[in-house]
């Protein structure tokens, strides 16, 4: 069984009569040679290490050692200001508090990388909080998103320094909109549409880590991600649909990669790097010399 592109997903439920869980399971137990209960294990546990790194990022003092983090996850929800609403605020700080966890060095589910590790956790918790979701149908959506990380990982590239934060934010927000989609009850072809809607909102953005540390802007990006993933189901279940299908977003995302200048690809020499102020920031953190 070889899943190559998103739409084989798509016949292969339709041939099937399966819906795109059932399908990754099957993928799983047949190319990987598990059990259902063993495929469930692991879901189980990559969830549970999700929900304690958001909680003990909310609970926890969370400083990261370059002093860049600070608590900010907890500064958003105590922040009396609401542009948001109360659901996205939540996911927002959740985010942020996995990508201060990482920071510190504490243990995060990279979803797919560790620089985009904040996106689907902040996803499924708020997913499970605000519709009174079963854990059963969130395992359920780890494989859908599953099925989103491995065809983009077979035509594009997670990697900052091949993709930009393009590959990192943007394909786990793609993997969060998916999520999204199918628990609230969108089909295969809505939740395509979603994911090509999340990529193609974070075309071309840039791996620029200040210090060549994963925290800043990579947090904040997570963050934002987040919103995007929510937006971009929104877009589907709603019934619009996206000019460019989503396998030909993914292909287009190894394209820009492919184009995109070493310096602004995890090279820590370009984009927010390379400002004054990132450079400044190197310095202190690490004690460099004029």
């Amino acid at each position: 069984m070889e899943f190559n592109l998103l739409s084989d997903i798509v016949e292969y439920c339709r041939r099937e009569k399966k819906d795109m869980a059932q399908a990754m399971l099957e993928y799983e137990m047949r190319n990987k040679r598990l059990t259902r209960e063993q495929v469930y294990t692991g879901l189980k546990r990559t969830l549970f290490v999700m929900e304690e790194s958001v909680e003990q990022g909310l609970t926890q003092q969370v400083i990261s050692p370059s002093g860049m983090l600070n608590n900010w996850a907890k500064t958003i929800l105590q922040c009396k200001v609401d542009t948001l609403g109360p659901a996205l605020k939540k996911a927002t700080a959740r985010a942020i508090a996995v990508g201060e966890v990482n920071a510190c060095m504490g243990k995060i589910a990279a979803a797919p990388t560790a620089g985009s590790a904040g996106i689907l956790p902040a996803v499924l918790v708020t997913m499970m909080e605000e519709h009174a979701i079963p854990r059963e149908r969130i395992l359920e959506a780890l494989l859908v998103s599953s099925a989103v990380g491995l065809v983009f990982a077979k035509n594009s590239s997670f990697a900052g320094s091949e993709a930009g934060c393009m590959g990192e934010t943007g394909s786990a927000a793609a993997m969060a909109a998916g999520a999204i989609t199918y628990l609230l009850g969108g089909n295969e072809e809505q939740i395509l549409e979603s994911v090509g809607f999340a990529l193609k909102a974070s075309m071309g953005l840039v791996c620029d880590p200040v210090g060549g540390l994963v925290e800043e802007p990579c947090t904040t990006r997570n963050a934002v991600g987040v919103a995007n993933a929510f937006v971009s189901a929104q877009m589907a279940l709603a019934g619009i649909k996206s000019l460019i299908p989503a396998d030909e977003v993914i292909a287009a995302t190894k394209e820009v990669g492919d184009l995109m200048s070493p310096r602004l690809k995890e090279s820590g020499q370009g984009g927010l790097a390379n400002t004054k102020t990132g450079r400044e920031i190197q310095k202190r953190v690490f004690k460099t010399a004029e």
